[in-house]
């Protein structure tokens, strides 16, 4: 009998579907893995507001995590929005359960698209220092690398994006993924840093009003991949094909009033 590959994802639930849980769990489906949950906090939000976010409680976290834990195998993990300096420490305590060759992917989720911050300044540093040493990929876009690095002004030339991957290296991260979206052009380049090798990822850019959980996608794709067997550098490059491929497939279609989802299943609709 086969057993499905899996990928245990903790972030906060999107009640509109778009980002967070919800779009960890299409983008698995659509990538042939089976996606379990654990879910940091509850949003109010649509695609133009974060309207209010309830946090779950560590415990909840916890026997969220025990249940999938002693039942159920976990081949990766993906870790979106936690919220909290505290929640971060409940996570690594919990991931560390985990076999030390399990992939951890962590998205570093600081604000949402639309500019809610979904983890205060004051928690930044006890966020770098219990889950960069545990993840096996950090996948932050520009503005957020400039957040953790304390830069003035996010890296937009080939030559500061790279430095600042290093950097994020040194303070504790195993493989960096500097994504571009937020860059100016016409061509979307992500920068991968894993063992000590750069490695470019450039595909055109797709003009679409539907962007939101744009970097869920990616990164619980990336968890997918990985929860499959394959190798790091592929995960990344096959993950950025699929996300361009849902951000292109989403522009035709309207959801809300405002930044609305990519599509994860096409062949759905």
């Amino acid at each position: 009998m086969k057993r499905y590959p899996t990928i245990l994802t903790i972030a906060g639930s999107d009640g509109s579907g778009g980002a967070g849980i919800q779009a960890d769990i299409k983008t698995a489906a659509a990538l042939g893995c089976y996606a379990t949950t654990a879910i940091t906090a509850v949003t109010a939000q649509n695609t133009r507001e974060v309207v209010s976010i309830h946090q779950q409680s560590e415990e909840c976290l916890r026997e969220q995590f025990l249940a999938i834990y002693s039942d159920i195998a976990i081949d990766s993990v993906k870790i979106g929005m936690l919220g909290s300096g505290r929640m971060a420490a409940m996570v690594a305590e919990l991931v560390a359960m985990l076999p030390s060759s399990t992939p951890i992917v962590l998205d570093t989720v600081l604000r949402s698209s639309s500019g809610t911050a979904l983890l205060e300044p004051r928690d930044l540093a006890l966020f770098v220092e219990k889950l960069f040493p545990l993840a096996s990929i950090i996948t932050p876009n520009l503005p957020e690398a400039a957040v953790l690095l304390g830069l003035p002004l996010a890296p937009s030339t080939t030559e500061d994006i790279e430095a600042a991957a290093r950097a994020l290296s040194a303070v504790g991260a195993r493989t960096v993924l500097l994504k571009g979206g937020h860059a100016a052009g016409n061509t979307c380049s992500d920068c991968l840093l894993y063992e000590g090798s750069i490695t470019w990822f450039t595909t055109e850019r797709v003009e679409s009003p539907n962007t939101h959980g744009t970097g869920c996608t990616l990164s619980s794709a990336i968890a997918s991949y990985l929860a499959k067997g394959e190798p790091m550098v592929e995960a990344v490059r096959k993950a950025k094909q699929y996300t361009t491929e849902a951000i292109r497939a989403g522009a035709r279609w309207q959801l809300g009033h405002g930044s609305g989802p990519l599509l994860h299943l096409p062949g759905c609709l």
